[in-house]
């Protein structure tokens, strides 16, 4: 198994904040892992992975998964960043 790069904690944080809203707009739709997952033609461990703020998906994976959600890239990266600004705040 590859060994991850240690991420800066803002980063980390960010990355967390992602996954979360990508994780809420998911759950939103009812659909598992598994089912998005094969929806969007990714590893179900990579979505798993994204939401738990360990993978930082690239812009082509954003847009596939925006796709699949009905919303668009910026509608996710919004809600991450006002995740990411409650985080703070605490």
């Amino acid at each position: 198994m590859p060994r991850l790069t240690p991420v800066p904690p803002n980063e980390r944080d960010r990355l967390r904040a992602f996954g979360s809203a990508l994780r809420a707009a998911r759950n939103e739709l009812g659909l598992s892992q598994e089912k998005f997952a094969y929806k969007v033609r990714l590893d179900r461990t990579y979505i798993g992975g994204i939401e738990r703020g360990e993978r930082n998906p690239s812009l082509r994976n954003i847009w596939k998964l925006a796709e699949a959600l009905n919303v668009t890239p910026s509608d996710l990266l919004i809600e991450a960043e006002r995740l990411n600004r409650k985080r703070k705040k605490k």
